[in-house]
């Protein structure tokens, strides 16, 4: 014990432990603050403008494109009616509504096949499960559309959705706009987390990476895409845990522009117990790790200089798990053996309560933008308090554990379809 206690004294007035711990106090409260003044900034200029000036932006061209909706589905009888009927009541002139199933081994298709008979949905039916990226690739060619409306088989579409994102695609440099996903299960503690996550963190980051010019990725769930765009960077890649956040990279590395539509709203599911959270984050970190490994090197390239924050921001983001779960074993060892922690206190103390004020402003902000579009979120904003306290912790500790994996082995065994969410 003795030993112990020397040891953990020793390694707590190293300068790296205090590197480290002044790196985790003061980088949450720098990165809130960065999120929250370039949202606001986006939102005032691109959300908070005239009728007159929006009836411009969101005006459709003439004639209006052809639109793909594409849904790739894999063993989704229980959902996948609902999101149909959804995409039959999207309000837009010209557009098709194509299913690709990956070999399901459940019902969906039969559920798809009433409306293929009433000549609403084609169908793209195959006998060989390859996994997401390949089922979007294969159907591409199937397709009338210039633009693709790619959605989750498990998402219901707003019927104002493509009038919000057809109107992005008259600048030619637009490869991609993604929307904005709105939490639909909303009963237990943890999908309510979520929903304040998708709200005070994806939203608000989306805003903010597009003032500093580049987006880190598109949301999976709901993105429309060029189709010339995607045949330009070889289509999605199925050797990719993340293929959302993979063709983000490679479009952008090719300088075409992907926006953030807020207006372009979709009703998605979330997972519900730790268990499902775990498998969709894990493969999620996965996945950023092998596209830091791939296109990294951007930040050697000053062509890609736009690009430069949104690399920097992920990998400060990486290391600041790596700060969180690393001290917090520390603290935790002190406590256990009888001796205080450096920098530590089991009651948080005025810097631990800055960190949690900043974090708390920062979910308010992400609340009061994205109220606009969700009215409903202002009862659920309660529950922001278990952010800091809970969330940040499961999150930095799958980041900690997950990243290094895709960023230094190979991809594990991890599906490429969503079926955490069920």
């Amino acid at each position: 014990m003795d030993h112990l206690i020397t040891w953990m004294n020793f390694i707590q007035h190293t300068t790296l432990y205090w590197v480290m711990l002044m790196f985790f106090g003061f980088y949450p409260v720098f990165s809130a603050v960065v999120w929250v003044t370039t949202s606001v900034i986006y939102f005032s200029r691109k959300e908070r403008i005239g009728e007159e000036a929006e009836a411009t932006l969101y005006a459709l061209p003439e004639p209006p494109p052809m639109v793909s909706v594409l849904i790739p589905a894999y063993c989704e009888e229980e959902g996948i009616e609902a999101t149909l009927e959804a995409a039959l009541r999207i309000d837009y002139p010209r557009f098709e509504i194509v299913v690709v199933d990956d070999g399901s081994t459940d019902g969906t298709v039969a559920r798809v096949m009433p409306y293929v008979e009433r000549g609403t949905v084609r169908l793209v039916r195959k006998s060989v499960n390859e996994g997401k990226a390949m089922a979007l690739n294969d159907a591409l060619p199937c397709l009338n559309g210039e633009i693709v409306l790619a959605l989750d088989a498990d998402a219901s579409a707003d019927s104002g959705i493509l009038r919000a994102l057809v109107p992005h695609f008259s600048s030619a440099r637009v490869a991609a706009v993604t929307g904005n996903p709105r939490v639909s299960n909303r009963r237990s503690l943890l999908s309510k987390i979520q929903l304040i996550e998708f709200t005070s963190v994806v939203g608000l980051l989306r805003r903010a990476q597009r003032v500093w010019g580049r987006i880190q990725t598109v949301s999976g769930v709901v993105v429309a895409f060029r189709k010339i765009a995607l045949l330009d960077v070889g289509l999605f890649d199925p050797s990719m845990a993340t293929e959302d956040i993979d063709m983000s990279w490679r479009l952008q590395k090719r300088f075409w522009d992907i926006r953030y539509e807020p207006k372009a709203l979709v009703w998605m599911q979330v997972p519900e117990t730790l268990r499902l959270l775990w498998r969709q984050r894990r493969r999620w970190a996965v996945g950023l790790g092998q596209v830091l490994r791939r296109h990294g090197g951007i930040l050697f390239h000053y062509k890609n200089l736009r690009f430069w924050p949104v690399v920097y921001e992920a990998i400060l983001s990486i290391l600041w798990s790596a700060c969180f779960v690393i001290i917090t074993t520390l603290w935790v060892i002190s406590y256990s053996i009888g001796v205080h922690p450096v920098g530590g206190h089991p009651i948080p103390n005025f810097w631990g309560m800055v960190i949690a004020t900043t974090c708390i402003a920062q979910l308010a902000v992400g609340v009061v933008l994205d109220r606009h579009y969700d009215r409903s979120i202002r009862t659920y904003a309660g529950v922001a308090v278990l952010y800091p306290m809970f969330y940040w912790a499961l999150m930095s500790t799958i980041t900690f554990f997950f990243t290094p994996i895709g960023f230094f082995g190979r991809r594990p065994k991890i599906t490429l379809w969503k079926t955490e969410r069920k």
